[in-house]
């Protein structure tokens, strides 16, 4: 053995030792989580590892994404360099150069341009940190000193091997490019009588440098190169707006209030985040100002769980994840969120943000009765009347009072058309109710209602985290269409639409659900529906897309086709469309409420819809009606029109002259 390997040798297992027992220690904390099966239709599983973790699909579709798309590769390939290097440190003799000279040759070819691309790419990831970071206090230390680190082993590298060309040692130098300029930039340098010390500083430099930054990792953000691919592996595979039900009985806990209420792949998600800030970029609360931020809510969980897993390995109580101060979420932050679904979907390691916020709402309200004053009115509406606005059922029907509109009948009627009860009992949205009415009845269509018998789907009690309302008016909704042989439903709110979908499948109701959206589009598209004329009052439009309906459930093309069949024209998109839609603000159960705090989320994004210039919005959605046109009214720009589809269609029915 030579003194190198003699004095590496222990270095390097201890450094392993140290590295396994801290992986050990901070993976064991996530068995503190409850049990949640994320391993079935392990097919879809592997697809999203190979699409989203080694393809990167969701990394390379944002700014700046490409250079860590670099960077992740040439970390895969350089793990077979850096083991070798490993391996070479103990037994000398071990090296890729057994290995078919063709093989070898290609592979140390690689090596050298690979690690010249992560050194360029490290340059300017540091560069773009320093001029333009991704979010205010990403800036850090630890972030230089990690980028710092990778630069050093690039430099090392092809020192070591610079200095090994410049001794005559490595007989493969013509398939190393950037170490062999580097071997000529160390001869024509006043160091060339000391090539023999410098290799070996070189070589110990990236030595020590690679094993610092493998035991540093487990401890640090960067954990995520652990973390990331198989947290795409352990992905939500269902609906992203469907939480988990409850089981209620005397002496249960609802919601979470500490990290033992989580599951275990809450808890990983913790040690998964990159910090990138992609989802506070994306978050509508946050845009505006808001006290809620994705990012660090998964960043107080992963503290609160370093802080308090370890006391509950030891049998003792943890602290609250809800409240002030660091390992924290504030009660206003958690009442910010819309649910809109944009922090998962900008996501690129597949992080669970909203359904967090959704466990700890629940824990508010029913386990401490706690939750802002407007919500009591609506809780009292829900449990009542079946409606947020408190109106008694049999206002369910006076949207057509003055239409033939016929009650379901099993084994009559195909299609339930769930009005919903902004459809029925908002002044605005009766139109479109009406409108789709006509729609349906032009198309030969065979429909009906439940009229006053029709509740509320419950989806605002649920993204609020009144499970327990919500469960009672989902288990009277599932009696109700069972009793009736209800199977195939038409709504007009994608809210509706997802919770019927989604949601009632954990109730055992499988539904045929269709969004008006999805229906008009066969219904065109199929010859069974014919317009009289195209729609040109409406001038210049600009379509929105509902969370609900695009993010949650990705329905996107449908509403755009639609206008397009009605109009002549595809509508405009604004700069945020599609999975980068910027929610309307009132998702979540944010409808029934007040914003206090930071600016008002329908005013972005109205201003933002005024700035095409556009004569009309179309939206599909109740709830962005109602946001969009109060958006509109509160900026004085009455000359801009809001309207759902099923209206422009509506306009298209109406004879010619």
């Amino acid at each position: 053995m030579t003194p190198n390997t003699i004095i590496f040798t222990p270095i390097l297992a201890a450094s392993a030792l140290f590295f396994c027992i801290s992986c050990y220690r901070r993976f064991s904390l996530v068995t503190i989580g409850s049990a949640t099966d994320r391993t079935s239709n392990a097919g879809s599983r592997l697809k999203a590892v190979l699409t989203f973790a080694f393809g990167q699909k969701r990394v390379v579709s944002r700014s700046f994404g490409l250079n860590h798309v670099i960077i992740f590769w040439s970390f895969l390939i350089l793990l077979i360099a850096n083991g070798e290097f490993l391996l070479k440190g103990i037994f000398p003799a071990a090296s890729l150069s057994l290995l078919p000279s063709p093989l070898y040759h290609g592979l140390i070819w690689v090596f050298d341009l690979v690690s010249l691309a992560v050194l360029a790419s490290i340059v300017a990831a540091g560069a773009r940190r320093i001029v333009s970071p991704p979010y205010k206090g990403a800036r850090t230390v630890e972030a230089f000193a990690i980028l710092g680190m990778i630069a050093v082993l690039m430099l090392a590298y092809f020192g070591f091997h610079g200095a090994e060309i410049a001794l005559g040692k490595e007989p493969a130098a013509a398939y190393m490019p950037v170490s062999a300029f580097t071997a000529r930039l160390l001869l024509a340098s006043p160091l060339v009588f000391s090539l023999q010390p410098s290799a070996l500083l070189f070589w110990w430099l990236h030595a020590l440098v690679l094993l610092v930054f493998m035991n540093y990792l487990p401890h640090s953000k960067h954990m995520h190169i652990l973390t990331a691919i198989p947290n795409c592996f352990f992905r939500e595979l269902g609906a992203t707006s469907t939480q988990p039900r409850e089981e209620f009985a005397r002496g249960n806990r609802y919601g979470a209030a500490v990290v033992t209420d989580f599951t275990w792949k809450d808890l990983f998600d913790s040690f998964s985040c990159t910090e990138c800030g992609r989802c506070q970029k994306a978050c509508p609360a946050e845009t505006t100002g808001k006290p809620l931020n994705p990012r660090r809510v998964i960043h107080d969980i992963k503290v609160n769980l370093l802080k308090n897993g370890p006391l509950v390995q030891k049998g003792l109580k943890p602290q609250s994840l809800i409240g002030e101060g660091e390992g924290r979420t504030s009660e206003d932050a958690l009442w910010s969120c819309t649910t809109c679904g944009a922090c998962m979907a900008a996501c690129p390691v597949f992080i669970e943000q909203m359904p967090k916020l959704v466990k700890m709402r629940r824990h508010l309200v029913q386990m401490k009765a706690r939750f802002p004053d407007e919500l009591l009115n609506l809780f009292e509406n829900m449990e009542s009347r079946s409606n947020p606005w408190g109106m008694a059922p049999g206002e369910r029907t006076k949207w057509c009072t003055t239409l033939d509109v016929k009650p379901f009948e099993a084994g009559k009627t195909e299609y339930l058309l769930y009005v919903g009860c902004a459809g029925a009992f908002d002044s605005r949205q009766k139109h479109v109710t009406v409108a789709l009415a006509a729609i349906l009845d032009a198309a030969g269509v065979s429909w009906g209602i439940l009229g006053k018998e029709e509740l509320c789907c419950g989806d605002s009690l649920r993204r609020l985290g009144n499970e327990f309302a919500f469960d009672r008016m989902a288990r009277e909704n599932v009696r109700l269409f069972q009793e009736k042989g209800i199977t195939r439903v038409i709504t007009q709110c994608p809210h509706c639409f997802s919770t019927l979908k989604n949601d009632y499948r954990q109730y055992g109701l499988e539904l045929e659900v269709i969004h008006h959206s999805e229906l008009l589009e066969n219904l065109l598209g199929s010859g069974k529906l014919r317009l009289n004329r195209p729609v040109t009052e409406l001038g210049t439009i600009v379509f929105h897309d509902s969370c609900y309906l695009g993010r949650h459930n990705d329905v996107y093309e449908p509403p755009r086709t639609v206008i397009a069949a009605a109009t002549g024209n595809y509508p405009l998109e604004l700069a945020r469309n599609r999975a980068d839609s910027f929610c309307c603000g009132a998702g979540g159960g944010r409808m029934w409420m007040e914003e206090h705090q930071g600016g008002r989320i329908n005013l972005n994004r109205v201003e933002e819809a005024l700035g095409t210039k556009s004569d009309t919005i179309c939206v599909s959605c109740p709830y962005c009606m109602t946001m969009l046109e109060d958006g509109l009214k509160d900026l004085q720009a009455g000359h801009t029109k809001v309207r759902d589809i099923a209206e422009v269609v509506a306009e298209g029915l109406r004879p010619t002259g």
